[in-house]
């Protein structure tokens, strides 16, 4: 540790070229841990062609306008079924034409996922499936570009102030002669099992309205619709009720679209591409959801093997900075942030890991100060710079950040590249000659 200590010196080399220059000093060192601050770091903006929203255990429902990324909305899509289907447990019951319908509502859990400006009112649709959930042929998945037919015709609508850390469930009321017609396919015995039911009913979709939303909500699988019906003898009146729930995980997907119209990234390339930072106000993107996704490349890191015939880099802090004034309470910083291995085309090779294989994490800095500058995430990648700076072939590896909950959320954030007026990207690089 002392040796380590007393052996860093402090590079400041820099061409207008935004490479790293090895001069003569530094060729001369031995023995020594040479601090490097000026190699060149280059950030992109990306979006992945599709991404996994089924079998997340989550409906998201809502949109809202934002002012950096454009139109988010999200349409949840799903089956149901039913633990059994008879109106009463005995199917020896005899007397069923003393049962009558009485209305059916759904009901749906928070929980407690949100984003956006919940103090708005927040409007939404159900719509009954033209189609079966089930996935294209040969795929297992629906994605955040997946969509099923859905009737134009309403079953129910909701406007309603979201408060998913204060309630546990909304109630929105359904049409009540589309619960007549489920109910009397009961009654009658036309539906007998699972088959026969999603026959009849495929599915439901509930589609936010986009003029009066202005946040995305997350409700539980637990969500439900109940029907209720009583059986009438004489004067007497028993109460019952059906649920139909989300029993099968994977037959319910998000279809998270983002309109990006507008905004500096409208002109994002296709899935095996990138936009320079240099085009979008010397920022980089990053959402959930949809796709978007920082990437960070390091151009010149093989220049660092010229510093001495013997060196290797020991540790590297890469810190990335938060925009001012792109997030706040409605749009919070996440804790962390997640980061993968890619090629060129964005294909991604894995998780960055440490050297006994663990996933390593970008974590965020929230330490106040006046103006923010302590605001970052920081990450440690000596052992990828190493390997990237000994590789004998010409291919380089990018570092693709993206939120933790990419699946299930539209969380959002914007980092500043290393041109940035006041978020500027931060690269710390210690390496030892010997």
């Amino acid at each position: 540790m002392l040796f380590f200590a007393f052996g860093i010196v402090s590079c400041g080399t820099d061409t207008d070229a935004g490479e790293f220059v090895v001069g003569s000093d530094y060729l001369a060192v031995n023995n020594k841990v040479i601090l490097i601050d000026t190699v060149t770091v280059e950030m992109s903006t990306i979006n992945f062609d599709s991404l996994i929203t089924s079998n997340q255990s989550r409906i998201l429902i809502g949109s809202y306008e934002d002012p950096l990324f454009g139109k988010v909305k999200s349409n949840s899509y799903f089956q149901l079924a039913s633990d059994s289907y008879s109106l009463i447990n005995s199917s020896s019951d005899t007397e069923g034409t003393n049962y009558v319908f009485d209305s059916i509502s759904m009901i749906l859990k928070y929980d407690n996922y949100y984003y956006g400006d919940t103090t708005k009112v927040q409007t939404f649709n159900i719509h009954q499936l033209l189609q079966k959930v089930k996935p294209n042929t040969d795929d297992d998945y629906f994605y955040n570009n997946s969509a099923l037919n859905y009737s134009s015709e309403s079953l129910g609508t909701i406007s309603y102030k979201p408060r998913p850390v204060e309630k546990d469930s909304i109630n929105i009321k359904m049409n009540a002669a589309f619960g007549e017609a489920l109910f009397q396919k009961f009654k009658k015995r036309d539906i007998t099992d699972f088959d026969n039911f999603t026959e009849y009913l495929k599915g439901l979709v509930l589609v936010p309205s986009t003029e009066n939303s202005s946040s995305i909500i997350g409700f539980g699988l637990t969500s439900k619709v109940r029907l209720y019906y009583s059986k009438y003898l004489g004067d007497d009146i028993d109460s019952y009720v059906k649920d139909f729930s989300i029993v099968d995980a994977t037959k319910q997907f998000n279809a998270i679209s983002l309109d990006k119209t507008g905004t500096l990234i409208q002109n994002l390339p296709v899935s095996n591409s990138r936009l320079s930072s240099l085009l979008t106000n010397n920022q980089s993107y990053i959402q959930s959801g949809t796709g978007v996704a920082c990437r960070i490349d390091f151009p010149n890191i093989k220049q660092l093997k010229y510093i001495s015939d013997k060196g290797a880099i020991v540790d590297a802090k890469l810190i990335l900075k938060p925009v001012n004034n792109t997030y706040s309470e409605k749009f919070p910083l996440s804790d962390s942030l997640r980061v993968y291995v890619a090629d060129k085309l964005n294909r991604i090779s894995g998780t960055l890991n440490t050297t006994s294989g663990t996933p390593l994490y970008a974590m965020l800095n929230k330490q106040s100060d006046e103006f923010n500058e302590n605001v970052g995430y920081s990450l440690s990648v000596g052992g990828f710079l190493q390997k990237e700076m000994l590789k004998q072939s010409d291919s380089r590896s990018s570092l693709i950040f993206v939120l933790p909950n990419i699946y299930k959320a539209v969380n959002r954030l914007v980092l500043g590249d290393q041109k940035h007026l006041n978020n500027k990207i931060q690269l710390k690089i210690y390496y030892l000659s010997y």
